[in-house]
């Protein structure tokens, strides 16, 4: 495990930098989280998409399907792809833990367009 540094103290996150607890998150490690994936400022838009995505897990313990978030938060189709280019970087910031293999075959589509 590696530690993350945030401007309230500091976090364990695995060798890929996802967060080692999810009930660690916040938002000043999300923060730290997205200048890791080179995000220097996570705005309004972002953060609702991370905080459904975070709803999401907390319900279904899944990612979510990407088209439903952006519904669900009022936002235009493709809004994660367009906010954060990358939905696994989306993910990561929300603190969420490494998805496993078939999400991540889920993702390699909209990741090869990056």
């Amino acid at each position: 495990m590696s530690v993350l540094e945030y401007a309230g103290g500091q976090v364990e996150v695995d060798g890929e930098g996802f967060l080692a607890n999810y009930s660690d998150w916040n938002e000043d490690i999300a923060a730290a989280l997205a200048a890791g994936e080179g995000i220097s400022h996570l705005s309004a838009e972002m953060l609702s998409v991370i905080g459904f995505m975070r709803q999401y897990y907390d319900s279904y313990q899944s990612f979510p399907i990407l088209g439903s978030v952006c519904k669900n938060v009022d936002q235009p189709k493709g809004c994660v792809q367009e906010e954060f280019i990358d939905p696994l970087a989306a993910w990561k910031i929300a603190g969420l833990p490494k998805p496993g293999e078939e999400v991540l075959a889920y993702l390699q589509p909209a990741r090869d367009t990056i």
